[in-house]
Parts: structure tokens; C-alpha cells; sequence
């Protein structure tokens, strides 16, 4: 295949999740460009991949409306810059990766000034705002899809679009090795382990963290014999848990707190106590009874529910149609009920109830995702 004569593709990916779905699919589309340069917003995963970074993904790393205000002029300030960049010197092209938020309206300049524009993981028009899919028209040339049932929704818009499966279906293997996470992370071989994920970022962390671990003190009234397994997604988050962790000495007693390893982390357990997000899609694939928890600031939650097109909050939900997992949000997610769940999901024959569906999910979303993603990338590039 002729190889073009670009200087640069832009990337754009600020959450977490975002640069790990990134990070996969940059190695072959590097690969199949190797003379362009690969420039932009990521996290150090795509920053290891090859990104010369502008700016970093924790940056833009902010959920709800309330929280987003106090960050919105750091916010601006990026984007104004990113702005200028796409008009300037226009890439070769522009790859948005999720944060449709702050993607879409860099998307739509830089598709006004002839730049081939592609968009990873489609925005949630299924979900919540389906006006946006208007929006989504005018700024992007193709979409890459990460689930499946996406496809007829932008075919009916008119969207040229291409399933390329999740790449999280690729990495956590279809039969989880728990004993071998146990070893790995210190943990004991027997008896009952519960990884808890507050979150990733500093918001989630206040005001999930209290509640969940709130919830496993309760646990521990029930059972003490349960152990925790408790991975911070950086430095930060560690410390910030750790401060929780100090008003809960029993718990901190039974708790194992990593820096990273959330996969191993889940991978070592019984059951998955799970900030909404990605990471319930993760505590599915690995098999696992999981129990999401979210809480925020009031007028967030009552601004983003108002938006809701869907009963569900949580992918394994979401992608099955159906209320497999318990959903505890704002209210509901207070120490007892999220007890009561999680000493539910310990239960053996909930762990082989789940454990057919979450494996026809993860076949379901099983594709050669770089593959595909640097396929799909290199023809819109060749038809510019």
C-alpha cells in the first residue's frame, strides 16, 4: 500500500480509558504510517505507544457538570490551543478518541478545513443526547465502533462507520487465573477477596470513596473474613484512598492498596465493587459478580439523568438489555445497600449465573481491534 507523504495525524484522548483503547490501536496505525508523526492529547500508555504528547490526558480528566466548572478555563485553554493547531497546520488527519465533549467541536473545525476526520468510540447517542448524532454528521468522516449493536444506529444516519470490537476483549484473557492474581498481589489463596474501584479521578474518589468503603466495614461486620484488594489508578488516587482509608482502620486492616494492577486486581477476586465507567465492562469480562456504585454532587446527577435514553448505567447492562448486575447510584449508593449486594455476589451461585453471559459478551466483542482500527484509518487517509 503507497505510503503518504504526511508530516503528522493529531490524536486527541482525555480519559483514562480513552488512552488505554488508543494505545492499542497507535502501534499499527504507526505501523502502516511510519513516516508520519503520531501528535497530540493521550496518557502515558499512548505516550509508551509512540505520542509525542501536547498535552497530557489527565488534563481533561473530568466527569459532571458541576465539577467540569472548576476546571472549564484549563479546559478551554487546551482546546483554543488544539483549535489553533487544526487550523494553522492542518494534519493529515484528526483522530478523536471518546470525550465527544471536547473532541467534537476540534472535530468539526478541522473536517471544515478539508482534514480527514475519525472518531474512536462513538458517542453514547443510544444512551443519552441523541441530537448529538447531528453534530457527530458535520464533524466526522468515519466512526470506529466498539460495540456492535452501534453499527445500525449510524448506517440509519448515514454515518460511514466500522465495528472494530472492544480492544479490552483482546487483553483480559476469556478464563480468568485467580489463584495466579492471588500470588501476584499478595493476597491469600483461600477465603473470600473483594476488589473495590472507587474511580479514577479525584471527584470519584470523594464521593464514592466513603461509600464504598463505608460498605466494606459493613462487610466486615457479616464476614471477617473478607479481604480487599484496592488498585489507585496513579500516585494521587493512591493517597487520596489511603486518606479514606485512615477513617475505616478495620477495613485498611483487610485492605491490600496497589498502585495500578486493576486488572490483576479484579482478576484476584470473588466479587467487584465498581464506579460506573469502563471498569464494569472489565469486571465483566473477567467473569466476576460485580455491584456498581456512583455518587456525585446533586445537580450533576439530576442534569446528566435528565439526559438519559437508557434504564441502564452500566455497560454490562447496557449491552445486554437487561438489569444483570445491581446498580446503586447517588441515594442507593450508601454503605448498606452496596453491603448487601456485594455479600449477594459472594454467594458461589451467583458467580455461575453470570458467568455464561459474561463469556458470550467477551466472544461478542472479541475482533482483532488493531487490525481493524489501522484498516479503517488507512482508507479514509487514501481517499483524501
Amino acid at each position: 500500500m503507497e505510503k503518504l507523504p504526511a508530516p503528522n495525524i493529531i490524536w486527541s484522548a482525555g480519559e483514562n480509558s480513552g488512552d488505554f483503547l488508543a494505545s492499542e490501536v497507535l502501534p499499527s496505525v504507526m505501523q502502516e504510517f511510519p513516516e508520519i508523526e503520531m501528535d497530540g492529547i493521550g496518557g502515558d500508555r499512548m505516550i509508551q505507544s509512540g505520542l509525542i504528547p501536547w498535552f497530557h490526558a489527565k488534563d481533561l480528566s473530568v466527569r459532571g457538570y458541576i465539577e467540569v466548572i472548576k476546571h472549564l478555563p484549563r479546559i478551554l485553554k487546551i482546546r483554543s490551543q488544539m483549535l489553533k493547531r487544526v487550523t494553522k497546520m492542518p494534519p493529515n488527519a484528526f483522530i478523536g478518541v471518546d470525550a465527544p465533549d471536547f473532541n467534537l467541536a476540534i472535530e468539526e473545525r478541522a473536517k471544515s478545513k478539508g482534514v480527514p476526520v475519525i472518531h474512536m468510540v462513538a458517542p453514547a447517542v443510544w444512551a443519552w443526547r441523541p441530537n448529538r448524532i447531528h453534530q457527530i454528521k458535520r464533524a466526522v468522516d468515519h466512526l470506529l465502533l466498539i460495540f456492535p449493536f452501534e453499527k445500525e444506529i449510524f448506517d440509519k444516519a448515514g454515518i460511514p462507520s466500522t465495528y472494530i470490537g472492544h480492544p479490552l476483549a483482546r487483553l483480559i484473557p476469556l478464563e480468568p487465573k485467580t489463584e495466579e492474581a492471588r500470588r501476584e498481589l499478595g493476597l491469600p489463596i483461600q477465603g473470600p477477596v473483594v476488589a473495590v474501584l472507587p474511580g479514577s479521578r479525584k471527584d470519584e474518589i470523594k464521593w464514592c470513596g466513603p461509600q464504598f468503603f463505608g460498605a466494606c466495614d459493613v462487610i466486615l461486620k457479616s464476614d471477617p473474613s473478607v479481604k480487599f484488594i484496592v488498585p489507585a489508578a496513579d500516585e494521587a488516587r493512591k493517597a487520596e484512598i489511603s486518606k479514606i482509608l485512615d477513617t475505616f482502620p478495620k477495613v485498611k486492616e483487610a485492605t491490600v492498596l496497589t498502585l495500578g494492577n486493576s486488572h490483576k486486581a479484579m482478576e484476584s477476586s470473588d466479587a467487584i465493587l465498581v464506579a460506573s465507567g469502563t471498569a464494569t465492562l472489565e469486571a465483566a469480562l473477567y467473569k466476576k459478580p460485580l455491584v456498581v456504585g456512583y455518587a456525585m454532587p446533586a445537580l450533576s446527577a439530576m442534569l446528566i439523568l435528565s439526559k438519559g435514553q437508557t434504564k441502564w448505567i452500566s455497560l454490562p447492562n447496557i449491552l445486554a438489555q437487561k438489569t444483570l448486575v445491581p446498580e446503586c447510584v447517588q441515594m442507593f449508593c450508601n454503605p448498606d445497600i452496596l453491603a448487601s449486594h456485594i455479600l449477594h455476589a459472594l454467594e458461589p451461585t451467583r458467580a455461575e449465573m453470570l458467568r455464561d453471559v459474561f463469556t458470550e459478551m467477551h466472544h461478542s466483542l472479541l475482533r482483532d481491534t488493531p487490525k481493524l482500527a489501522s484498516e479503517a484509518i488507512a482508507k479514509v487517509l487514501h481517499k483524501s
